[in-house]
């Protein structure tokens, strides 16, 4: 059997076991995917152990994203990103890459039909999600700007990120008026109903992909939707790079309808 898994702690909430194992079901592959959740002193313990193991991948969540990449070989993207969500133990060494930002760009491309090459896009927070969409977008050629509630973190990740510019909140409703692609990479939207990003700002020639996932719908998105720009929930950018994790894993095409589905089930029943 093989073996795949998540470290992180909590892990109790996560949907990657369900939406996974929905893949392996599709190939028929002799496949489990479980949940790690060791102590933070006991992660490099946990890394070598599941190589030990023979396990064939891991998916890293909070609080290791960063943690984890002292103790694998990370890919460039990861590498300027500082920060790994996948490892893959299937060479002689654990490799560590960051499918946080293919997720994100394929669900903008795919699901909001955007032309990233060219486009100006605004990213909400600074963040883990923030640093990895960050990254995604100007390497798809998009000019970059990021506003957070913390300037000096702003400016921090634009400084790092080609061609980037930090900002505060209070230059959203300058940035989002003239911007093609917009992105909520922060936590806000999902324990209350509300948006980081003044309704009247919102335009009809905006994509706006919010990485919030539960809920589904989002005070951003129905004000997006509202004003009559194309909305992205955030289950699509958590299943793409869920997806993009299984096909580096497996060298299988991921089943992205059954993943798609069952992801969607769950995240419904849990509403």
């Amino acid at each position: 059997m093989q073996v795949y898994g998540l470290v992180g702690n909590p892990v109790g909430h996560s949907l990657s076991p369900p939406m996974h194992e929905a893949a392996y079901e599709t190939h028929e592959l002799d496949a489990r995917y479980v949940t790690f959740e060791p102590e933070p002193k006991a992660l490099r313990t946990a890394i070598e152990g599941a190589d030990a193991l023979g396990i064939r991948g891991l998916n890293v969540t909070i609080p290791f994203k960063q943690d984890v990449l002292d103790l694998v070989e990370p890919d460039d993207l990861a590498e300027r990103i500082g920060a790994v969500n996948t490892v893959d133990f299937s060479g002689d060494r654990p490799t560590g890459h960051n499918t946080d930002a293919g997720g994100a760009r394929r669900a903008l491309e795919e699901q909001g039909n955007a032309t990233l090459h060219g486009s100006t896009a605004v990213v909400v927070g600074a963040g883990g999600a923030g640093r990895a969409v960050a990254f995604a977008l100007a390497d798809a050629g998009s000019t970059v700007h990021v506003v957070n509630r913390t300037v000096p973190k702003a400016a921090e990740l634009a400084e790092a990120v080609p061609g980037a510019t930090g900002h505060g909140l209070d230059a959203l409703s300058e940035l989002v008026p003239a911007a093609d692609v917009l992105v909520n990479a922060t936590s806000v939207g999902m324990e209350e109903d509300v948006s980081p990003v003044p309704a009247d700002d919102l335009h009809d020639g905006l994509v706006v992909l919010d990485a919030v996932y539960a809920p589904l719908e989002t005070r951003l998105l129905r004000d997006a939707d509202a004003a009559g720009a194309t909305t992205v929930d955030g289950a699509w950018m958590l299943l793409y790079q869920g997806a993009e994790a299984f096909e580096r894993w497996t060298g299988l095409d991921a089943p992205i309808d059954a993943m798609n589905d069952t992801l969607r089930a769950r995240l419904r029943s849990h509403r």
